[in-house]
């Protein structure tokens, strides 16, 4: 019963699950944080934090171009 307690407390919450995403993707990951995330995380909620890093990337990038393009003429 304690051991689902301490594996319960553990769990990455919302914040640490966006971190550890930007964390991977610019790849910074500490392997403390690595292992925490292979041990109690959900792989879903990191394949919805990557799709949703990925479409607001790619979003920032296509409207800094876009600002860029339209400063030049």
């Amino acid at each position: 019963m304690q051991e689902n307690k301490n594996k319960e407390a553990e769990k990455p919450g919302f914040g640490q699950i966006m971190l550890s995403t930007l964390a991977a993707a610019i790849g910074v990951q500490s392997n403390k944080n690595r292992e925490r995330d292979f041990q109690s995380g959900s792989i879903m909620h990191y394949l919805v934090a990557g799709i949703i890093f990925t479409a607001l990337f790619v979003l920032i990038l296509a409207w800094i171009v876009k600002g860029v393009l339209s400063n030049m003429g």
